[in-house]
């Protein structure tokens, strides 16, 4: 299974355009050693022919453009075969509207994410242009699918929905009813190896656990070290698990929560601009190395 990481920040990227934190204010002047970073995408495949997208970023094209396997091959053709939702946030889904230019798009996810989506959206009218523009494959949570390659061809890839602690996206938050659909991790599968992304969670139950537990390579939420993390900065008035974000450090932590995973590969993702593990030197980001974990990167290359 190749992978790659189109995206690795939070919402808003890295610096965020209406932040002056130290981290993007450090950035910007080139004063704390960091790499920017756009907003959480990733990309898998099991030939490098046909690929797919977990969650679609409002960064999208450019990181499509950034990565030569993912270019057209002919006037009109993309090899991206599908887009896998995780939930219905603005920075998971947002891409999709920028795909809209006649061309099919075959997408994964939940009833309840295509619910808020299709159904509650008037912009889904521009991804209505013409027959069979979208095609949406429901998830069934905990039953594995094969991921189609198109023409009915196997991608040599399947798939999973698990639920995983969370909540609505705030632009539903109190129209939608929450519920174990509206958002989930994944399990892709190839030839008896195992990725889990988990990019979105509040806490970890045993279903989390026992996912994580089972793969050989795992991207986990890694939004926030802290509980108190935006509050402390003055930037905010919501905790990390309001937020339905497990903090990295603490005692209640991912880090000391998944301190016994024996996947050999490990990494943070989808990182909020606050996060001090974006800082090269900072002793947050020693404590995620001596653990055994990466911080993601845009750009980074993986084989599973």
């Amino acid at each position: 299974m190749r992978i790659h990481v189109l995206g690795s920040a939070a919402g808003g990227g890295f610096p965020q355009w209406n932040c002056g934190c130290p981290n993007c204010k450090g950035t910007r002047e080139g004063t704390v050693p960091t790499k920017p970073r756009t907003q959480e995408c990733v990309a898998v495949s099991a030939d490098g022919n046909s690929w797919f997208l977990l969650n679609a970023s409002p960064e999208v094209r450019a990181q499509i453009e950034s990565y030569p396997p993912l270019h057209p091959r002919g006037r009109r053709h993309s090899p991206i075969a599908g887009i896998v939702l995780a939930n219905g946030d603005l920075d998971h889904c947002l891409g999709l509207f920028c795909l809209r230019e006649s061309h099919p798009l075959v997408i994964y996810a939940t009833d309840a994410v295509r619910h808020g989506i299709a159904e509650r959206n008037v912009f889904y009218r521009t991804l209505q242009r013409f027959e069979g523009q979208v095609t949406w494959r429901e998830l069934d949570l905990g039953r594995e699918v094969e991921l189609s390659a198109g023409a009915g061809q196997s991608s040599g890839l399947s798939l999973a929905a698990l639920p995983a602690p969370g909540k609505p996206p705030v632009h539903l938050e109190g129209i939608a009813t929450p519920g174990p659909e509206e958002n989930v991790a994944l399990r892709i599968r190839h030839r008896g190896r195992a990725l889990a992304y988990a990019s979105s969670v509040g806490s970890i139950d045993a279903a989390v656990l026992g996912l994580l537990e089972e793969a050989d390579c795992v991207f986990f939420d890694g939004t926030f070290w802290s509980e108190t993390e935006i509050i402390d900065l003055g930037l905010g008035s919501k905790s990390a698990r309001e937020m339905a974000h497990l903090p990295i450090g603490g005692d209640g932590g991912s880090l000391a929560r998944l301190a016994q995973l024996r996947a050999p590969r490990r990494f943070f993702i989808h990182v909020n601009n606050t996060n001090p593990i974006l800082r090269e030197d900072s002793g947050e980001a020693a404590a995620v190395a001596a653990a055994g974990w990466r911080i993601a990167e845009d750009g980074m290359d993986l084989e599973l």
